[in-house]
């Protein structure tokens, strides 16, 4: 044998054995990157998943503390509020507190803006509510007027609703 013939061998023998270890190797690459594809599709469906949830369950209680606040109001107006009375409202706005404080964790900024005013907005009605139960209203504080403050929230929560909806997806326009 030359030395010519045995190049050639060990040159045939390494390109095969080179080939089959590339072969591997770029198999191992698609297969990484298809496992790392599942896992990220994996995280963005678990994250919507867990938005729906969280904002079904927003909406939910701040519509809730928002028609608390109006039978409150009507309560006020009609006899006077009993413990009954203010143990249903207190329930409706722990809910909506313990919700809203989720979102604050998982909403994007534009869903959290909206909540946000609605939060401020509800909490803002409920001061007056409670200033008027106890006969201590601030300037410009009636039952009216905490009664238009409360229905005009309804707007507020269509817009957040609004949001949420695009934020996951399900209109363009709400």
């Amino acid at each position: 044998m030359d030395l010519n013939s045995v190049v050639i061998a060990v040159a045939g023998v390494a390109g095969t054995l080179g080939g089959a270890l590339l072969t591997q190797r770029g198999s191992e690459r698609a297969r990484r990157r298809e496992i790392e594809l599942v896992h990220a599709k994996d995280e963005i469906r678990d994250s919507r998943s867990l938005r729906r949830a969280c904002y079904a369950e927003l909406n939910r209680d701040a519509r809730q503390f928002t028609t608390a606040l109006n039978r409150h109001l009507h309560v006020l107006g009609e006899r006077g509020a009993q413990d009954a009375d203010r143990e249903a409202l207190e329930v409706a706005k722990d809910a909506h507190r313990d919700r809203y404080s989720e979102a604050q964790m998982i909403a994007p900024d534009e869903v959290l803006a909206t909540a946000s005013a609605v939060n401020r907005a509800l909490t803002t009605v409920y001061g007056q509510v409670k200033r008027l139960e106890r006969g201590a209203p601030e300037a410009g504080e009636t039952l009216e007027a905490a009664a238009r403050a409360q229905y005009e929230i309804w707007d507020l929560l269509r817009t957040m609703r609004t949001a949420m909806r695009r934020d996951l997806g399900v209109s363009e326009d709400g």
